[in-house]
């Protein structure tokens, strides 16, 4: 049985950080591109940032130089690090897992900045 289960996520003031994490089980982790989606309210589902299960990453262009995404292949875990946030970056935050052939989502993680 496939697995990817986010930490909460929560409430933090513009400027401040964040770091999300989603463990993975029930997949061969390290041939799995592991990404972070976001969705706001009314808005599609948007990719935030990808990495291979090399180490190459992307980042959508609203995060760049804000965010960071990192994986730990020992640990089936992928991290994203948000600094620097702003209120725009309010939603709901998917864990997700693309081998090319499957991909698999987490339950999602409401991240609210927000004074």
């Amino acid at each position: 049985q496939v697995q990817l289960v986010e930490s909460a996520g929560g409430l933090v003031q513009p400027g401040g950080s964040l770091r999300l994490s989603c463990a993975a089980s029930g997949i061969i982790f390290n041939i799995f591109t592991m990404g972070w989606y976001r969705q706001a309210p009314g808005k599609q589902r948007e990719l935030v940032a990808a990495i291979t299960g090399g180490g190459s990453m992307n980042y959508a262009d609203s995060v760049k130089g804000r965010f960071t995404i990192s994986r730990d292949n020992a640990k089936n875990t992928v991290y994203l690090q948000m600094n620097s946030l702003k209120p725009e970056d309010t939603a709901v935050y998917y864990c997700n897992g693309n081998s090319g052939k499957v991909f698999y989502w987490g339950q999602g993680t409401q991240v609210t900045v927000s004074s």
